[in-house]
Parts: structure tokens; sequence; C-alpha cells
């Protein structure tokens, strides 16, 4: 019964300060031209419109109303980014004014507030700890110092793929891609790996990760209809400080190891990433405040956006290489070219392998990861004559870029050599092409990203042969998507590797 009364209650204030925006904001938008967009509902605005993969469904209302178009989600105004041109107007002409980041229920329950790089609001803190994190943790120089901790788990990655190679055994090719990259970002941030019981022994390391995960992707009523949120009708704020109390118990014991290890006999070029924070953070060298709720929304941060990506891409080139063995031939005999067929892949080889990076190129273009980015206006902006009130969200659908058929030929192809003669990379300078994003807001880790994407990828297809079980043929692979925090194929790839190497 308290539950009917909490619901009704709940509807009750919806309403009542829908119709006083509604009236509240009727002038203003006599007054002031709005980007064109499809009829909403009263209250829940266009949310119906959207179905389990929202960026399939924006990119198919964008193509009726404009590159720049109008939604409203709840009781947030929101302008759907669709185009090139339009992805430079808010990401570089205007890039301080949509540097902020929309109000998330979850980075206040499971990132400390919003402490973090990731969610955290723009301004001095910000740009402070994000300086610092670039500087101290994502510079190349620290980046390589793990060189050798890389190329102990891809040994021990492409072993366990020899043994199964050995017996023709089908393996879940996207599990065991999820673990490496767990097991390379637990070494980096942590300096060791982790069992299941190390975290929660109930539920397992890993299966506390992917909740975190899974709960900051589920759309939260919280965060549309903020004057309600405090009811918790679906049940996340409580599911989120549970899993944030597991999480920050397992972080606590992990700072709490290294201080009994003595980190200050830790040489420098020896230390992680918890090292390094704890370093900074007892000498008072940041220079801001900076306290250990600050460090560990960090170390969240690099966990959680360290993990998934790089293995949610490395699964998606996997599975199009699978089904294009021409261009497998291809990017295989470059490797045999370059490191030849005697030994494994190593990060020297990197920076010769051309057609390599050209590969993963395509897959960021035709597989984005994170196809929605989202900003949000920090003040009152006119962007191509749409005024676009303060508070407004921003999305930019980076899977309308890579499917414009007016910027890319054959847009559904996958195509690496549609990138050779293009003068493009990673920066952010290249609005066709913006997989970590673009100024202010731009990814800081692309350097770790793609160094340990580079190498698991180019391992996988200099070691191995692939074949798909019980006959498949590589046309029937299962390529749909499951949208999350990251976008990922929807089914695990299962194959029978098949080594090819000499050693």
């Amino acid at each position: 019964m308290a539950w009917f009364w909490q619901t009704t209650s709940a509807i009750v204030i919806i309403l009542v300060i829908w119709i006083i925006q509604k009236f509240l904001t009727m002038e203003k938008k006599k007054k002031k031209k709005q980007p064109p967009g499809p009829i909403g509902l009263p209250i829940i605005g266009h949310f119906h419109l959207l179905g389990k993969n929202p960026h399939q469904d924006m990119h198919r209302l964008s193509e009726k109303h404009g590159p720049i178009m109008h939604l409203r989600l709840g009781f947030l105004p929101t302008v759907v980014v669709s185009s090139p041109a339009g992805a430079e107007l808010f990401l570089k002409t205007h890039d301080l004014v949509f540097a902020g980041r929309p109000l998330h229920q979850a980075a206040k329950h499971m990132v400390y507030d919003g402490r973090d790089i990731a969610f955290g609001q723009y301004g001095s803190y910000w740009r402070d700890i994000r300086k610092l994190c670039t500087l101290n943790l994502l510079s190349s120089h620290k980046i390589n110092q793990f060189r050798h901790t890389r190329k102990a788990e891809l040994s021990l990655f492409v072993g366990s793929f020899r043994r199964a190679a050995c017996q023709r055994e089908a393996l879940d090719v996207s599990k065991m891609i999820t673990g490496l990259s767990w097991d390379m970002i637990c070494m980096t941030v942590f300096g060791r790996k982790f069992a299941d019981s190390d975290l929660d022994e109930t539920k397992g390391f890993k299966s506390v990760i992917e909740e975190i995960l899974q709960l900051v992707a589920i759309p939260n009523l919280g965060d549309f209809f903020p004057y309600v949120g405090w009811l918790d009708l679906q049940g996340l704020t409580r599911r989120m400080k549970q899993v944030h109390n597991s999480f920050d118990g397992f972080l606590e014991k992990v700072i709490e190891d290294h201080g009994s290890n003595n980190q200050e006999n830790t040489k420098k070029d020896a230390r992680d990433f918890v090292d390094t924070m704890m370093a900074i953070m007892d000498s008072g060298e940041a220079g801001f405040d900076l306290d250990r709720r600050h460090v560990k929304a960090v170390l969240a941060d690099m966990l959680i956006g360290g993990t998934d990506t790089t293995a949610v891409t490395t699964d998606w080139a996997l599975a199009e290489l699978i089904r294009h063995p021409q261009i497998m031939n291809k990017l295989q005999q470059e490797l045999e070219q370059v490191v030849g067929m005697e030994q494994y892949v190593e990060e020297s080889h990197l920076e010769k392998l051309d057609y390599l990076d050209l590969v993963i190129k395509e897959t960021f273009r035709l597989h984005p990861i994170v196809p929605l980015l989202n900003h949000k206006a920090m003040q009152d902006c006119t962007v191509d004559e749409f005024h676009i009130p303060k508070g407004t969200r921003v999305i930019v659908n980076l899977l309308s870029i890579s499917r414009d058929p007016n910027v890319w030929q054959e847009p559904e192809k996958f195509s690496p050599e549609r990138f050779v003669g293009i003068d493009t990379d990673y920066r952010g300078m290249d609005f066709r092409f913006i997989p970590f994003g673009s100024g202010r807001r731009m990814c800081p880790g692309i350097h770790l990203g793609l160094t340990s994407l580079r190498l698991m990828l180019a391992q996988l297809i200099h070691c191995f042969d692939w074949e798909l079980p019980n006959g498949t043929s590589p046309n029937e692979l299962n390529m749909a998507e499951h949208f999350g925090l990251v976008t990922s194929r929807d089914e695990h790839l299962m194959a029978i590797p098949i080594y090819r190497l000499h050693k």
C-alpha cells in the first residue's frame, strides 16, 4: 500500500511540475528558435521513441528531422547532433559552453559524488584532477613502464589459446579477451591481479564491476525526473549504494595494503597507479585538495574505463576479420613481414603495422563502442541559429556520423582501405572520426587504450587462424549490438583457434 501512495504522489508531482514548466517556457519558445524534432508526449517527452538501442533510434529520427535535433527526455531538454559539422560546432567552436556533464545519479552514488574525470562537472577541480592524471598516470612514459607486464600477460593469454588449439576446442573468445583486459588493467592500476573472492565473496570481483557498468548504463528516472528521484521507484539507488559499499571497501583494502608495503621505498618507475596517487596525496604536491575520495574516484575511472572499452573493440575487430578473410589475410601478411613467424608481436613492432592501424580505425568507425557522447550546456548559447538553453543535454551520435553516406562511401561496409590517404588520427580534430571524443572532454586514456588494443588484436591475428564451430559460415556470424555503457556484440564470439607460428 505504501508503494501505491508513493507512486501516486510521484505522478501528481510530475504532472504539476510539468504543467508549470510548460507555461513558463511557452513564451520563451515563441521568441527563440529551437532545433526541429518529433512531436513529444506530455511528461515523458520522447522516451516512447527510444528502445533498447537508443543510438540507432536517434539515428533514424535524425534522418527525418535533421543533424541538429531537439528531443525532450522527461524534464530534460535534449539536443542530438548527428553530423561532423554539427559535432564541430558543439565540441570545438562552442567547446567551453558544452564541457559540462549531465547530472548522473550513478556518479553521485557510485563514483564519489562525481569526483572522477568521466562524470565530474567541469570546473577548476576537474581541470586539476584531469591534468594530474594525464601527467602522472596516462603519459607515454608511465604507460611504457608497464611494457613487461603487458608482455607477460599476453604470453599467458596466447598459451591458453595454444592449449585449446591442440584439442581443436571452441572457446568463448569474448570472455577470454575481457579476462585479459581485466588482468592487464589490474596489474597497471593495482600492481596485481585479483581473484573473484578478493572483492565480494558472494558475487565475485568481475561480477561487481559488471554490475557497476550495468547500473551506470540503465536509464534512471531520477536523472530525467529529478524531483522524484528520492522515491527510488526502480530500486536503483539502493542497488548503487550496496555496490558502492562493496567496491569502496575493496579500494580501501587495496590502499591499506599498498601503505603497509611501504610505498615510499618503492622506486618511482616501479609504482603502480595506487602508489603514484597516494604518493601525490601524501606529499601535497597536487596543489589542490586531494584526499582518499578523490584517489578512489580516479582509480574507479581507470578500472571501469580501461577494461570493457579495449576488450569490446578487440572483439568487434576480430569478428569483422573472421567475416572478411581477405582482410584477415592482408593483415597477417603485414605481421609476417614486420614480426616474422618465429616470435610473438612486441610493442616495438606496433608503429610499423600500418594496416593494423587501418583495421582498428575502421572498427572504431563502423562500431563506435561509446556511440553517444553526453555533454551539457553550462550557459545559454546560440548554435547554427538555434537557441540552446543552459542545462540542455547535448548528445553527439557517433553512429550517425559513421553511417553518413555524405561522409563515407558505402558506410555499412567494413573496409579499412577507406582510411588510406585520409589524414586523420585519434586526436579529435577530424570530426568525421572522433572515437575518443573531442575538445575538453576528450578521453585522456588514448595512449593506454590504443597500446593494449593494438597488442591484443595483433597477437590474436598473428598467432592464430580462426574457425567458427559447428560448420558456421563467417557470413552467419551475428553482429547485432547490445547497448550499454559500452556497446558490445549481442552474442559472445565462439571460435576455434588454429596456431600458425613456427615458435
